[in-house]
Order: structure tokens, then C-alpha cells, then sequence
């Protein structure tokens, strides 16, 4: 037999032969699919340039006339970019809110031991926020809470006590302590404080600590020991 048909016999009789099969168990698969489906990264930066792209649009167009496209469009991004990000108008609010300069408000919980010293607490807190917003952006934030009543709520939680709500506790401690009468409601700081500052903040007027105790002594403790009185249920006050 010559060499190429001794090749052709060895190939046939292989052919013939079962050949066992190797199962490889317990080994992962991984999907090399996974790191395109997944997509890129947040980038810090670029998210921090779209939410100040919201608050400068909110400054100039108010809140209601804010939109998607509209952020969409100044920040160079697609609507896609940010429907990721943000589900609506209002989280998209929140979270520029958020990462602005006037976030920064202290968290601790005010207990001074006399409603008059909360009250300060609160008002000193307050004009620190609006000082630290754009009058313009104040102004929007003010209206944004009356066209979306969950907004100011919503930022609150976010960004942290405003000093535009009287807390239940400072309500409370100060009818055990018998500085109010059962009864009392949060509605005159709530109306009156965030608005007396806010107009003064944007006329360019002064809100020390003499202003401050005036508003405190002659307007907000006496409206709310009068608000025990009133059996009707008041209007929801603008800024809280």
C-alpha cells in the first residue's frame, strides 16, 4: 500500500472511532455585549454644566415655561440625556436645586428653649437662604410653588430646612411651654416671614438682627397666638 493510501485507511478507521465529548461546567459566561448595552458613565462635570443650565433658565423663563427641549437645547445635550437623568420637570428642579450655591443650609434641628429664639432661628435661616439665590431665582422658587404645591416640599427634603416652614417641633414645644395656645397653625410664619424678606432681599433692604426681633415681637408671635382663635381654615401659605 503506498503512503497516501495508508493515510486514507488511518482517516477512515478515526471517522469510526465515538469521540468523546468535553462538558465544561461551572464556568461563568460573560456576555462580552454587556459593556456597549450598558453605555458610558454619568460624567460629574457634564451633569453639573446641565444642572446649572437649569437654574439659569429657571432665572430667565420661571418654571412653568421651563421644558425639556428648552434644557436640552442651552446645554448642548439631547432630550434622551436627560430623561436618563431626571423622569420630570420636577426632579429635574430638585436635583439643580440641590447641587446650587443655596443648598447649603444647616440641617440641625432648631430648639433654642423659647419660641421667640426659634422664631429667629428660623427668619435668620431664611434670609440666609434667599441671600444665598439669585432675587430672580428666589422669585421663581416662589412662584414654582404656586403653580406645583409639591415643589417647595419636595425641595426641602432635598436640599434641606429652608427656614421657610415652622417645624412641627418649634409648634409644639412652644404650646408645652405655654407660649401659644392650643390650636395655633403654622399659616402666619409660613406667609408672612418668607414674604416680608424675600421683598426686602430684592429692594435692597437691610434684615438684621434689629429688623429680625422687630418681626419676630411685633408681627409673627402675635399672629400666631391669634391663629388659635380662628376656626377657618386658612389659605395655603406661598411659601411653604
Amino acid at each position: 500500500m503506498d503512503i497516501a493510501g495508508a493515510r486514507r485507511t488511518r482517516l477512515a478507521d478515526t471517522l469510526k472511532v465515538p469521540q468523546k465529548v468535553i462538558t465544561i461546567r461551572n464556568v461563568p459566561f460573560r456576555n462580552t455585549s454587556d459593556a456597549t448595552t450598558q453605555g458610558r458613565p454619568r460624567d460629574a462635570e457634564r451633569e453639573a454644566a446641565i444642572l446649572q443650565t437649569v437654574l439659569n433658565l429657571l432665572a430667565e423663563v420661571g418654571y412653568d415655561a421651563l421644558t425639556f427641549e428648552g434644557v436640552a437645547r442651552r446645554a448642548g445635550a439631547s432630550k434622551a440625556t436627560l430623561y436618563r437623568r431626571w423622569n420630570t420637570k420636577r426632579d429635574m428642579v430638585v436635583a439643580a436645586i440641590k447641587a446650587g450655591p443655596s443648598s447649603a443650609t444647616p440641617t440641625d434641628e432648631i430648639d433654642t428653649g423659647s419660641l421667640r429664639g426659634d422664631l429667629l432661628a428660623l427668619c435668620e435661616r431664611l434670609d440666609a437662604t434667599l441671600r444665598a439665590s439669585d432675587g430672580a431665582m428666589s422669585l421663581m422658587l416662589l412662584q414654582a410653588g404656586l403653580e406645583d404645591p409639591e415643589l417647595c416640599r419636595h425641595i426641602e427634603e432635598a436640599a434641606g430646612p429652608t427656614g421657610a416652614k415652622l417645624p412641627e417641633c418649634v409648634l409644639t414645644a412652644a404650646i408645652s411651654r405655654g407660649e401659644l395656645p392650643k390650636g395655633t397653625r403654622p399659616f402666619a410664619y409660613e406667609e408672612v416671614a418668607g414674604s416680608v424678606l424675600l421683598l426686602r432681599r430684592l429692594n435692597g433692604l437691610a434684615t438684621g438682627a434689629d429688623y429680625l426681633a422687630r418681626l419676630v415681637d411685633d408681627v409673627l408671635i402675635p399672629s400666631l397666638r391669634a391663629s388659635a382663635a380662628d376656626r377657618t381654615e386658612p389659605p395655603r401659605a406661598i411659601f411653604a
